[in-house]
């Protein structure tokens, strides 16, 4: 073999940080040792990896084709050290969820994970959809759950359960006891929502088609718990999934608002890259969410 699975690791954590003194310290390597692995391997092979952009060392357009196979070559030699040690064979497992799964779903799903492989490693990652999506491209992450919809030719969206947005304000609110709310009141109202880029936002838009562009919003927060918050205060009525309203509608500190008019249905989607191995933890976590 002319190429060693040390100089796979300088050229993927180069593809991460854009940084050959970030991959070296990554890496536990010295500057020099991580830049003569790199070149190297280019030599070898007589190629270009990166192209130099500044400071910053971006993948060529070959390095970019190339990275899909690095990623699984590494992974399934990660499997490899991890049998031939005697270890479980499930590893580890980079997870990546939108604020609302993150928040009020995940933990619960990990717990079950961890009891059926005691010895899986799970590290989560909490972020709107976009930044998921991004993160799973890249390779950062294994696999997302994410609550918005995604077209995207280098994943894999997978649908997964059922959702659905509730407009809510703070107790005592003039619209709380009215059957059916208009159109025209919803106009009146100043709305706390999440930031564009976020799955709910993107659900939320899409329910006010038609009155989006007349809509008061007074504020846009990037998360749910800051937007309940706002609502409890009384600056605004909000709009977020019912997951992670059951329990506020349960004490009371915020009520729901009928909005029968409107559509704020929605699908969780779990993504994947079309290029990822899937070792064994993604592949048992896969089962977990599909049979929940």
């Amino acid at each position: 073999m002319r190429y060693s699975l040390r100089q796979l690791e300088v050229f993927l954590a180069t593809a991460k940080t854009e940084n050959i003194s970030a991959a070296a310290r990554q890496l536990a390597m010295s500057q020099s040792a991580a830049s003569g692995s790199l070149g190297e391997l280019e030599k070898i092979f007589d190629v270009q990896l990166f192209e130099r952009v500044g400071k910053r060392l971006r993948l060529s357009q070959f390095g970019a084709q190339l990275r899909p196979q690095a990623e699984n070559l590494m992974e399934q030699a990660r499997e490899f050290e991890q049998a031939i040690s005697g270890k479980e064979v499930v590893g580890h497992l980079k997870l990546g969820a939108t604020l609302t799964i993150g928040n009020y779903l995940a933990v619960g799903m990990i717990a079950r994970f961890r009891q059926l492989f005691p010895q899986a490693e799970v590290a989560l990652s909490v972020a709107n959809t976009e930044a998921i999506a991004h993160r799973v491209r890249h390779f950062e992450l294994d696999v997302g759950l994410i609550e918005g919809e995604l077209q995207d030719p280098e994943l894999e969206s997978i649908l997964w359960r059922e959702d659905e947005l509730q407009v809510f304000a703070a107790p005592g609110h003039p619209l709380h006891k009215n059957r059916s709310i208009s159109d025209a009141m919803l106009l009146q109202q100043a709305w706390i929502v999440r930031e564009p880029g976020s799955g709910t936002r993107q659900t939320f838009d899409r329910a006010m088609h038609g009155i989006l562009p007349d809509l008061e919003i007074s504020m846009e927060l990037q998360h749910t718990e800051a937007i309940k918050r706002a609502v409890e205060a009384g600056l605004g009525v909000g709009c977020l999934s019912k997951i992670c309203l059951q329990e506020a509608f349960a004490r009371g500190s915020l009520v729901p608002l009928a909005v029968p008019a409107r559509d704020f249905k929605r699908q969780f989607h779990i993504i994947v890259h079309r290029k990822k191995f899937r070792n064994e933890a993604l592949t048992q976590w896969l089962n977990l969410c599909m049979n929940l």
